[in-house]
């Protein structure tokens, strides 16, 4: 029978229908759920050949596994993992300290709510850092949104009359709804435009107007003259900003010193062209930008996220259609309450940082370039012990066998996961979890915009035998190490059988006790979440979500059908768990993003970064090291890849080995051509790899796709951060330079 569920493989989570096959296991067919309230009904390619992560090779594992002394694995029981897993975390935390036990991940893409229950793990043993796949992408322009706007914002493209995408390829890596339909929809339209800045002519730039074909690593200079010709050609929305903008005066005091001329001959872009931009964006009555992973994962990345914002900010485009909003969340994601939050996002605050290397924490995540450093150290602060769940940090992160270095080096490693990843051979415990599509699962990546949607996915088939929920996990860890016991739980299970006003005042006076407080997600998964209906507790954390989400957004919950009050947070509760295709939580007016951000004005200077930018004339010119003259991109968004979840090579249609891409004339000076074997060789490792040349590259300029390099039965392709360092980082977040990796290439002979 067809049952409901979404695709995993991007943040967009579009519906989908799967035919379970008569065995129970197999997905028969996938198609686009028409029932789907964002996706309609549409899907990509990518979502057809799920039936592989579910059922393909994987590397399954369905019992908790032991590290034996020779580093082998032996099976064990849940109860046996639990006590001496909860032992040993204990032992580290009363030798070493609570903060010594680091927590990494939490789930990505659609695998976040088994995630919402680890601060209770946490905190039953005191650890205090995390971090996730958000450090190393996001947090440069989370900290950015903060001090410009107090929150994080989004871009509705389909209302837009010019879309601006800088380092995004949304025909491969999406990003809002139905991304293919409506990239075309706006290419077909005489009175929109397409504007992408990529050093790579990409599916989407080849539907664009104006494509800025910049020169890699130059982003912020591109950017920068960008900015400087609306200021100096008076083409921004001056009564608008009058009335909505403070530190207008000192931007335009740097923007109309920018040469031009001289930044666009750097970044190798025609100065005419830029010009020609700058005016259709001034144009237009409304234009949406989105920045993504080819910026922010390169050089300036902070800066770049600044001056992009500059862009759209200085044309006005924000709080209407068409343009830039914040959405409605049911789980905040992307709020840095290090400058957020009480103090506004001017505030001086500075924030935490890292025990050992002092790097920033942004939206409370520790940056993932220096989590090998804070580990292999003398440093009395340094971690001790990991908890890894639903991730990879062994090959996801920069430097991969620096990161194998660290995971040696703690005193204890577990991991809970699906599969034997490269991070779980190196575990002391591995806890085998459900599959995304044998339990209750949902992204938080809710940022549909004005009607916003949360699926709750319902189970599409049978988990096997051996095998616990995250929730479940967390619930034993907690209730191992002493934190709750069944006299917490017995009040607020006898209010839960009264009903659920009842269960909210229970509730609600056991979360005045602090002490009590951080256990919340677990004492609802206890006492709501057998009560819930389709045997659906672990969605029991959404309850407490869901009220939240009812008391930031009245008028929007009420729209979209909700009511008022405390009964509003409710019926979105009921809402949510019953409906299996995903619901509408929010339906909001154009103009609520003003009541969104701090002080309901948005804040141009950023001194330090707007400084930086003033001084960008003054640094040495990039330029070609003869040494490496290439600059790789550790990781690419194509056809047929998406993240490591996808561990079966047959997935992949096309180009199962992951060939190196670049450009012709690269190819014809080197002596190469397609299916031809190079050597690749950055300042960190070397692999081999074959070639496929394309028009579609900028000379000295080559990538690999992301997602390879996985070990299954045997290793397909070349894994990416086996060549990268977690040296080469951001200045101001962190994040890494995965898309400017200096390199040189070698023509390896045939025999």
């Amino acid at each position: 029978m067809w049952k409901p569920s979404a695709c995993i493989l991007c943040e967009c989570n579009c519906g989908i229908e799967i035919l379970v096959g008569e065995d129970g296991r197999s997905f028969d067919k996938i198609r686009g759920d028409k029932l789907h309230p964002a996706s309609a009904g549409y899907t990509c390619n990518k979502a057809l050949r799920l039936d592989l992560h579910q059922n393909g090779d994987t590397g399954r594992i369905t019992r908790p596994l032991r590290r034996l002394p020779d580093g082998g694995f032996e099976e064990i029981d849940w109860d046996t993992a639990i006590s001496e897993i909860a032992a040993r975390l204990g032992e580290v935390r009363d030798t070493f300290g609570g903060e010594t036990i680091f927590y990494y991940g939490g789930g990505g893409q659609g695998n976040h709510l088994g995630g919402a229950y680890s601060p209770a793990t946490l905190a039953a043993f005191g650890a205090k850092y995390r971090s996730s796949a958000l450090a190393q992408e996001k947090t440069g322009e989370f900290w950015v949104s903060a001090r410009m706007l107090g929150n994080m914002t989004r871009a509705d493209f389909e209302h837009c009359e010019v879309a601006l995408f800088v380092g995004k390829n949304p025909y491969q890596s999406h990003g809002f709804p139905r991304a293919r339909s409506v990239l075309k929809e706006i290419g077909k339209d005489p009175a929109r435009s397409l504007v992408v800045i990529d050093p790579v002519r990409t599916e989407t730039a080849e539907l664009a107007d104006f494509h800025l074909q910049v020169r890699p690593g130059t982003d912020l200079y591109l950017l920068t003259a960008l900015a400087a010709v609306l200021v100096q050609e008076d083409l921004v929305a001056a009564d608008w900003l009058a009335a909505h903008a403070d530190g207008l005066d000192a931007v335009t005091a740097v923007l109309r010193q920018v040469p031009v001329a001289e930044y666009c001959s750097v970044a190798d872009v025609e100065e005419t062209l830029v010009r020609a931009v700058a005016a259709r964006i001034a144009a237009a009555d409304s234009v949406a930008v989105f920045e993504d992973l080819g910026v922010q994962m390169n050089r300036d990345s902070t800066l770049v996220s600044y001056v992009e914002k500059l862009v759209w900010l200085l044309t006005g485009n924000f709080g209407k259609r068409g343009a830039q909003y914040v959405p409605s969340s049911l789980v905040p994601i992307g709020r840095d309450r290090g400058h957020a939050g009480d103090e506004g996002p001017r505030s001086p605050v500075e924030g935490p940082r890292s025990p050992v290397a002092g790097a920033r924490i942004i939206t409370g995540l520790v940056p993932c370039n220096v989590i090998a450093e804070e580990i292999l150290t003398d440093h009395p602060a340094r971690y001790r012990a990991m908890l890894v769940e639903s991730a990879n940090p062994a090959h996801s992160l920069a430097d991969s066998a620096r990161m194998r270095e660290a995971l040696a080096a703690l005193e204890l490693v577990v991991v809970i996961d699906i599969a034997m990843t490269e991070t779980a051979r190196l575990a002391d415990y591995v806890l085998p979890a459900p599959t995304q599509f044998e339990k209750f699962e949902a992204t938080f990546f809710n940022f549909d915009f004005p009607r916003n949607v949360f699926h709750l996915r319902h189970p599409v088939v049978t988990a096997p035998d051996g095998v616990l929920p995250e929730p479940e996990i967390h619930a034993r860890l907690v209730e191992a190490s002493g934190a709750l016991t069944e006299a917490d739980y017995a009040p607020l299970r006898a209010a839960a059988a009264e009903g659920r006003v009842q269960f909210a005042q229970a509730f609600l006076g056991l979360l005045a006790d602090p002490a009590k407080r951080r256990f919340a997600s677990v004492l609802l998964y206890r006492t709501l979440g057998p009560t819930l209906p389709h045997d659906a507790s672990a969605a029991a954390v959404l309850w407490m979500a869901a009220h939240e989400c009812a008391r930031k957004n009245p008028s929007g919950v009420e729209k979209a059908g909700y009511g008022t009050g405390l009964e509003a947070g409710e019926r979105l509760f009921a809402a949510i768990v019953d409906g299996a295709h995903g619901v509408h939580i929010t339906d909001d007016e154009y103009d609520v993003s003003w009541g969104r951000i701090s002080g309901e004005r948005v804040n141009l200077d950023v001194p330090e970064l707007l400084a930086a930018v003033a001084a960008l004339g003054e640094r040495p010119v990039p330029h070609q090291d003869p040494d490496w003259p290439f600059v790789l991109s550790a990781g690419e968004r194509r056809a047929f890849t998406a993240n490591t979840i996808m561990r079966d090579p047959s997935w992949r249609r096309r180009d199962q080995e992951g060939r190196l891409r670049m450009s012709v004339a690269d190819a014809t000076r080197l002596g190469v051509t397609t299916g031809d074997r190079v050597r690749l060789t950055t300042r960190r490792g070397s692999a081999e790899v074959s070639v496929d040349t394309t028009d579609t590259m900028r000379v000295g300029h080559i990538s690999l796709p992301n997602g390879l390099g996985l070990t299954v039965n045997e290793r397909t392709g070349v894994a990416p951060n086996e060549l990268t360092s977690a040296e080469d980082r951001d200045e101001w977040a962190g994040t890494p330079w995965h898309k400017h990796v200096p390199a040189r290439l070698e023509r390896l002979t045939t025999a």
